[in-house]
């Protein structure tokens, strides 16, 4: 089986447990679920298809609906530490890294290099994987590492990538990533309502305004 018959099958699997399967349920056997099956089961190949050898930014977009849609939480995606030793999570690794860390622990980071903790420990002794500031290991340099085991040229981890961009294409998880942003949104959708209502009192006070000049209007006649 090559690699992406096997990220196809991993798919196919997924859509079956969390998608097809409840509706058939839902539906109580409804035969068109097993239109929508066969259609899924179509698309699967093409999509593991783009996420192998497809375009980034197209890779990155078909990563971001299949997570949205197979793992969706109100919190960042989390999956366990083996998950990045499957097909799926091998190829999230080498398209993405992580969605919404920018460090690991030496046991993620692991199962990303299919390495075990003690081989990540290693190659951060020896200087070959840096460590991240915040702990762990750094996730852009765990895709650097994976790309360059594939032949891929090095990547340029200091200049923005303008096609890729992860927090916006992975939106379930942005709420988890940056309450900051969230709490900036309220105080400027705060300051707008007082704008508005700055801008309401204007008027009322230009009612007022008119409504004396009809006062002065009648006593003049």
């Amino acid at each position: 089986m090559t690699g992406t018959e096997a990220l196809a099958e991993q798919i196919v699997r997924l859509l079956d447990t969390r998608l097809t399967d409840p509706l058939e349920i839902l539906l109580e056997g409804h035969r068109s679920v097993d239109d929508v099956r066969r259609r899924l089961h179509r698309c699967a190949l093409d999509w593991a298809f783009v996420i192998a050898y497809g375009p980034g930014p197209e890779a990155v977009r078909t990563i971001a609906r299949l997570i949205a849609t197979l793992y969706p939480d109100d919190h960042a995606f989390a999956p366990p530490v083996e998950w990045w030793r499957t097909p799926l999570g091998q190829a999230v690794a080498r398209r993405v890294g992580h969605p919404f860390a920018s460090s690991v622990s030496l046991a993620m980071a692991g199962a990303m290099l299919g390495i075990s903790r003690q081989g990540v420990h290693d190659l951060v002794r020896r200087g070959k994987l840096p460590r991240h500031p915040d702990g762990g290991v750094a996730v852009s340099a765990v895709r650097e590492r994976l790309l360059a085991a594939d032949g891929a040229p090095p990547v340029d981890f200091d200049r923005p990538d303008e096609d890729i961009h992860v927090t916006e294409d992975f939106g379930h998880g942005q709420r988890a990533l940056d309450p900051g942003r969230r709490s900036g949104g309220a105080e400027r959708r705060s300051g707008s309502t007082e704008r508005r209502s700055g801008g309401t009192e204007r008027r009322s006070g230009g009612t007022g305004r008119r409504s004396g000049g009809t006062e002065n209007d009648e006593e003049g006649q």
